[in-house]
């Protein structure tokens, strides 16, 4: 073919090494779209990706429109092996969840056997999006990179469908770009108060199925999607953290999904999205905490780490601050061996200190968004001043005056 010829074969991928992994439930009306998107992939400097670097999976999922057929009619004008898989899950299992963990599992399996690595680990990598979204033009190829340069896993940013988004209203937009602008400034305070080699600022904090890759061989070491109706991208993340894999936030990677009310999750985005748009000032989420909040939990989570990598530091001293009983000390201790994200999720569980006390609503972001720029004034020049210079406030008050996190001249807690 032309294309043959005249299209380099270029490295991102090795054919059949890559599976994207697309559950499915009656999106007849938008998996063309998503589909279309996967198909016209290219590489940072614009040649197309080869022919046949990845394959598609649709996992069609108890659907009673023609989301099967549609698919089926529109692989002969994609340039990469694209299939359907049809199945009926049982009413227990029929969500979002369990319908991506069986699509990934269906790809895991399918690259298991086309052979191993020299150790007997699983070659190939596993990407998964949804049907109602569209994946950014390089997509496939910033995952790659993001692979090449050491990650287990690629969590891509989500953006949401422009033209939906704003049909939504000016308040619902208004809404999102606040939150927006918030969550840029925690997740630069998070980066930079508890840095992690492997997830460099710039970054992000979000883990969503929309945009997932994982190496073949660190999705078989965790036994595979953990088995959730609503949060397995969540859930995912999590256990490779905990199993000792480097899970990326890549501003690079990214996909624009559907802002639609009428999901496919109940208690998922869709819900979520619903209800804001009726109260334009309900809630946010809740990791959504206020700045100094955000800022004190990043310090301890690094002043943890360090504890947990250089045991002769001794904790007692924090421990104090964080208000952690004797006893809920000596459990933690007794850990010690597990993985820092056990630990950290004990510390967080026993610290009065550490709870999430304050559900912000969008309305009390402009404040916030004013805190989070003053910290990072101080964080941005000597970063190493962190564990040195800035200290948590005595339990008295943190919790006594409810004041959160300061700057204070004291002793360190950490030389």
């Amino acid at each position: 073919m032309l294309e043959d010829i005249f299209i380099r074969r270029d490295p991102i991928g090795v054919p059949g090494s890559a599976i994207i992994a697309i559950p499915a439930h009656d999106e007849a009306s938008h998996i063309e779209r998503c589909l279309a998107a996967l198909a016209v992939q290219r590489d940072g400097a614009g040649a197309p990706v080869a022919r046949g670097a990845f394959e598609i999976m649709v996992y069609a999922n108890n659907c009673t429109d023609g989301t099967a057929a549609i698919v089926r009619a529109f692989a002969a004008k994609v340039p990469h092996p694209l299939h359907v898989v049809e199945e009926q899950l049982p009413k227990t299992r029929q969500n979002a969840g369990w319908a991506r963990k069986r699509a990934m599992d269906l790809a895991a399996a399918k690259l298991a056997g086309k052979g191993t690595c020299g150790n007997g680990t699983p070659k190939g990598f596993i990407l998964t999006t949804d049907a109602d979204s569209t994946v950014a033009p390089t997509w496939f190829a910033a995952n790659i990179r993001e692979f090449a340069q050491g990650a287990d896993c690629v969590a891509g940013y989500i953006d949401a469908n422009p033209l939906e988004l704003v049909s939504l209203g000016r308040d619902f937009l208004a809404r999102g770009r606040i939150e927006d602008a918030y969550l840029r400034l925690i997740a630069e305070i998070d980066a930079r108060c508890d840095p992690r080699p492997h997830d460099p600022w710039p970054n992000h904090r979000v883990a969503s199925g929309a945009s997932l890759a994982v190496t073949a061989a660190a999705y078989a070491a965790i036994g595979g999607l953990p088995p959730r109706a609503v949060g397995e991208d969540v859930a995912l993340t999590r256990a490779l953290t905990r199993a000792g894999f480097k899970v990326r936030h890549s501003m690079e990677v990214s996909v624009s999904t559907s802002c639609r009310f009428d999901g496919r999750a109940q208690g998922g985005a869709a819900d979520t999205m619903r209800h804001r748009h009726a109260v334009p000032d309900a809630p946010c989420d809740a990791e959504i905490e206020p700045a100094l909040d955000a800022a004190r939990r990043a310090i301890c989570r690094r002043m943890i780490r360090r504890i947990s990598e250089t045991p002769a530091g001794g904790p007692e001293a924090l421990f104090a601050r964080l208000q952690i009983s004797p006893a809920a000390a000596a459990s933690i201790r007794n850990n010690g061996a597990g993985a820092f994200e056990e630990i950290w999720d004990m510390v967080c569980e026993q610290s009065p200190v550490l709870a999430r006390r304050v559900q912000l609503r969008p309305s009390q972001l402009p404040r916030q968004i004013v805190m989070a720029e003053m910290i990072l004034r101080q964080l941005r020049p000597t970063v190493k001043t962190i564990e040195s210079d800035l200290v948590l406030p005595s339990p008295r008050e943190a919790v006594g005056r409810g004041r959160g996190w300061g700057v204070y001249r004291q002793e360190p807690l950490l030389r």
